[in-house]
């Protein structure tokens, strides 16, 4: 059994999860509309730049989770998937993780989103395991705090190779999907990386060291 691991966000959902739920709570009014999206907006930028703080920024994007219960927040989940998310969830995504389904590869979702935001999404792939930022959780409710390391850039590596020891797998002949190169970390760690949609800087490095480049939008 391979592992067939994927980036979430841009690869197999044409949007960044991250990015739509700060549009969504600030729609909602769970936040100030005006100041949580310009700074949502400054680092979403300096992700897309490779400067991302992940700790500030994950610091700053659970802090609302922690003024909410679990109930409501489940129920505010629910409808973001719903509105934000499902629209964008793309056919050919679909199609190339059954096809790895079908090779009875296990099925890995690796993302820098969070678990909570992440954990239904990774469900519309029906994947067999989703390694994301792991949220604290105090009597019953968020704290705004990450456990362990984010996975995120090298951090993705880091718990990749934790969660392949813990079940006694192997990187031998796995695949990693991925349109960011936040993720040239992990590209460069597989046997099979795959460029999917990439961004200038991953088209590059794909193109430089003959990794295969695909579309799951054309």
């Amino acid at each position: 059994m391979s592992l067939a691991i994927f980036d979430l966000d841009e690869t197999l959902i044409a949007t960044d999860s991250d990015q739509a739920w700060g549009e969504y709570v600030a729609a909602s009014g769970l936040v100030d509309a005006d100041e949580y999206t310009a700074k949502n907006n400054l680092f979403y930028d300096s992700y897309k730049r490779g400067k991302l703080d992940i700790d500030a920024y994950l610091t700053f994007s659970c802090a609302m989770l922690s003024q909410h219960s679990m109930t409501e927040l489940i129920d505010m989940r629910q409808d973001f998937v719903t509105e934000f998310i499902a629209p964008f969830v793309l056919p050919k995504a679909l199609a190339l993780v059954d096809k790895h389904r079908n090779q009875e590869d296990h099925l890995i979702v690796i993302t820098a989103t969070n678990q909570f935001i992440t954990e239904p999404i990774a469900a519309l792939f029906d994947v067999d395991t989703l390694i994301a930022p792991v949220l604290e959780i105090c009597d019953g409710r968020y704290t705004g705090q990450i456990l362990g390391t984010p996975s995120f850039g090298v951090g993705k590596v880091t718990r990749l190779r934790e969660w392949i020891v813990a079940n006694d797998q192997s990187l031998v002949e796995s695949y990693f999907y991925s349109d960011s190169h936040n993720d040239l970390p992990l590209l460069r760690e597989v046997t099979h990386p795959v460029a999917v949609d990439p961004d200038e800087i991953l088209q590059a490095e794909a193109e430089k060291e003959k990794w295969s480049i695909i579309s799951l939008r054309d």
